[in-house]
């Protein structure tokens, strides 16, 4: 299956990669990175899992507000995606590998029906497939 892309981004980093600078293609971003302290570094800045967990819960919430109107329960527009990145060392390797924690705030509806909304969205999001058998991913829901 080839993916026929509707819009493509590119972004440059420069400096040392996590202690340096990344700008996009637009100009929209255009931040300074740096290691968070539990990394060693002095978290004046931006890094690589905070930019991935913004993309990944609003690219989330997208997921679930069209899937759930397909399945004709939309989703209030109060509802939240909040996503966790995690960071560690990978025993398998030796390098790092990365978790993803999803959490979905769906108010109004029942446990079960919003878990079944969540998970929805996690099978058609791209973020999850991308990611899907890479890192470890738990989806949750409050509601």
């Amino acid at each position: 299956m080839a993916i026929e892309p509707v819009y493509t981004i590119s972004s440059k980093a420069s400096g040392g990669g996590r202690d340096g600078e990344v700008v996009s293609a637009t100009g929209q971003i255009d931040l300074e990175l740096r290691p968070p302290k539990e990394m060693g570094g002095s978290g004046d800045g931006s890094n690589p899992e905070e930019l991935f967990s913004a993309g990944y819960a609003a690219c989330f919430l997208g997921a679930l507000r069209a899937t759930s109107k397909q399945a004709g329960s939309p989703v209030p527009e109060d509802s939240t995606v909040s996503v966790t990145i995690g960071i560690g060392k990978d025993p398998a390797d030796g390098g790092f590998g990365l978790t993803a924690t999803i959490e979905a705030h769906i108010p109004g509806v029942d446990e079960a029906t919003a878990q079944k909304l969540a998970d929805g969205a996690h099978a058609f999001c791209p973020y999850s497939k991308a990611t899907r058998g890479n890192i470890a991913q738990t989806v949750t829901v409050t509601v």
